[in-house]
């Protein structure tokens, strides 16, 4: 007999991530995320799909082994790990073995970081990422703007630049120095050039530039001109030139993402994605993501593979550079989450991971024209005793005539008559709610609640105009929120008009503030992560110095701190409209939160608090502004706890706890 999702299910499933298929298109090297809530950690182990004898097998024990990457031979795989690392203690390391046996072979050990991996194609040397400075464990002096970053803390001492490892001797040779961070690279095939991505100016992090080094000349060569926003890169198959994904500014910090091509020789840009209004990131929000997501432009003979977010579904596509011709590769209601892709014998082989509402990630391939295959099922065995409610999706008319999408999950316990039912908001904003599992959307469900998702104004995988909310925060995006909530009542006769409730987290969690300022239709609120004043936000966000500007000030070119400015940012802050607030509001905060930083919640609290209304803290220690996609697997469980027995406190009359 099926039963309704539990919150202890979180820790039974299984996270596919990071696919990457060897030259040869046999083989697939992925990565296997579980959660261990003895240890309260996560437990992260390479497998190896064989896709001539359809076998699937884990081929490192762990616990934190990530990033694996072929050698040109495929004999050879290298990743990162924290083998010899202690829990607490800074550092990764990096790690080959021999894929016809043989144990792990430690190469390189280091104090910081390694975020990204490739081999040369002589199999004689790596290129990594990595951070260079010390850590300040006690005083820390700060002589530079960014100087701190969520997830990685205090960087005020750390530049993340690009190095040469020796496979044989484990010799490190740094390839870039100074006062800037390289965020990306790729290196052609002949072997003899790295393309790199690099964010020259802590004032503006959001311009990222691409540059070439020549191995043997040594020299640099930088091929654009500050002027768009970069984030990954491929060489084309003759070296010359680049494929890129990257966007020029031109509805500031939310422009969609085109992919573009740059001659290595001319420095010629063309863009190949300017007529397709869409996205090519997956925004799409989810809380079963493993590590790993490379979905960037792979260039694979006379083709770009690359990924387009369109309405709630991102699907992987590619571009005949012969042609222009944009085609699918896949299709349908789903989340391609990340690809890596081959040519044998002028067939293309790609890999990838995708997911669907009902569905978390697993591994699938696509042979040349043939259908695409489902490689894995590691999930499959907890959602055959599972009943899950499937969202519906519909769409209406806001009052100013777009059309805005939405969702709604019947509760999956069964109902009879009208039940509680619960709006979520997304964060970003430019996120968006789509084909993507959510474990705590089933929860919610599960708990007897209908459930409500939308993708207001301001959200992704529609148009640039659809995505510009900038300078007017709490205006049209609040009334697609109100008027798609109406739209829900009035369409679906289960949902109880009294008994609502709204919760959101980042940007949503400010759209839960700002709601229960301007309404009282909501009997319970939760706002997590969330802004309530954006003129301290400024000064305390990671890049509230920049985000502020565009987002709430509307241009990147604004000077924060004059007087109107200032004006408009305590106009645009929830904690202006605190005594208008009656909603009961559950407010929970990530005290180690550098993108919403918690005295965000602390200026909340303490102004409802000394207003007399019902409000109630959670902060959670060691945790970031990730929490609920990241967080120790003890804190998201807890987490989820406080949300549904807030929510039956006030939205169920006889108060009892929920479902654990």
């Amino acid at each position: 007999m099926l039963r309704p999702i539990n919150v202890d299910d979180l820790v039974k499933l299984t996270f596919v991530s990071d696919p990457q298929i060897d030259p040869e298109g046999d083989r697939v090297a992925f990565v296997v995320t579980r959660m261990n809530l003895d240890e309260d950690e996560y437990v992260n182990r390479i497998w190896i799909a064989d896709l001539e004898s359809s076998e699937v097998y884990s081929l490192t024990n762990g616990p934190k082994d990530t990033n694996p990457r072929w050698s040109s031979s495929g004999k050879y795989l290298a990743f990162t790990s924290r083998r010899t690392l202690k829990k607490e203690e800074r550092g990764s390391e990096l790690w080959i073995i021999r894929l016809d046996g043989g144990e792990p072979r430690l190469l390189l050990k280091r104090k910081t970081a390694i975020s990204k991996v490739e081999w040369f194609p002589d199999e004689r040397k790596l290129a990594i990422l990595s951070d260079v400075g010390e850590f300040q464990e006690d005083v820390k002096v700060i002589d530079r703007l960014l100087f701190w970053f969520n997830g990685r803390g205090f960087i005020n001492t750390l530049r993340r630049h690009l190095f040469i490892v020796d496979v044989s001797s484990g010799e490190l040779n740094q390839i870039t120095e100074g006062e800037f961070d390289v965020n990306y690279f790729a290196i052609n095939h002949r072997g003899d050039k790295i393309a790199y991505i690099a964010k020259l100016e802590d004032s503006k992090p959001f311009i990222t530039d691409i540059f070439v080094y020549d191995l043997k000349s040594g020299e640099k060569i930088k091929l654009t001109d500050s002027n768009m926003n970069i984030d990954s890169l491929s060489w084309s198959p003759d070296d010359r030139k680049l494929v890129f994904r990257g966007h020029n500014f031109r509805r500031g910090t939310i422009s969609h993402r085109h992919i573009y091509t740059i001659e290595i020789d001319s420095r010629k840009i063309s863009d190949l994605t300017g007529n397709l209004d869409r996205n090519t990131v997956n925004s799409l929000n989810s809380d079963v993501r493993g590590p790993g997501r490379e979905n960037g432009p792979i260039w694979i003979d006379n083709y770009i593979y690359f990924i387009i977010h369109d309405s709630g579904s991102v699907n992987l596509h590619r571009i005949n550079t012969l042609t222009g011709e944009i085609e699918n590769v896949t299709s349908g209601e789903r989340s391609v989450e990340c690809f890596s892709a081959t040519s044998r014998d002028g067939n293309h082989i790609v890999a990838f991971t995708s997911m669907n509402e009902i569905m978390p990630p697993e591994l699938y391939v696509v042979k040349g024209t043939s259908e695409e295959i489902k490689v894995t099922s590691f999930n499959d065995s907890l959602l055959s005793q599972l009943k899950l409610s499937k969202p519906k999706k519909f769409s209406f008319k806001a009052s100013d005539g777009a059309v805005v999408e939405g969702w709604i999950m019947e509760p999956s316990t069964g109902y009879e008559g009208k039940v509680p039912t619960v709006l979520y908001i997304h964060g970003g904003p430019k996120t968006a709610y789509g084909s993507s599992f959510i474990h705590e959307f089933h929860l919610i469900t599960a708990n007897g609640y209908a459930l409500i998702y939308l993708n207001p104004r301001g959200s992704d995988g529609y148009s640039e105009e659809f995505a510009d909310i900038r300078g007017h925060y709490g205006e049209r995006d609040y009334k697609d929120i109100m008027e798609g909530l109406d739209y829900a009542i009035k369409n679906f006769v289960f949902i109880d008009e009294d008994k609502l409730g709204v919760i959101g987290g980042s940007y949503g969690g400010f759209m839960v503030n700002w709601i229960v300022g301007h309404t009282d239709k909501f009997k319970a609120a939760v706002s997590m992560r969330g802004i309530s004043n954006w003129y301290s936000f400024y000064g305390v966000s990671d890049i509230g110095y920049w985000f502020t500007l565009d987002h709430i000030l509307g241009g990147l070119d604004k000077e924060p701190l004059t007087r109107e400015n200032i004006a408009k940012m305590i106009e645009k802050s929830p904690l202006t409209y605190s005594e208008n607030v009656n909603t009961p509001l559950l407010i929970i905060h990530s005290i180690d939160d550098l993108r919403c930083y918690y005295e965000q919640a602390l200026q909340f609290f303490t102004a409802l608090k000394w207003l007399g209304r019902d409000v109630k803290l959670v902060l959670v220690p060691k945790e970031t502004h990730d929490l609920s996609r990241t967080g120790k697997p003890k804190h998201r469980i807890e987490r989820l706890k406080h949300i549904i027995d807030w929510f039956n406190e006030k939205l169920k009359e006889e108060g009892k706890k929920g479902k654990k």
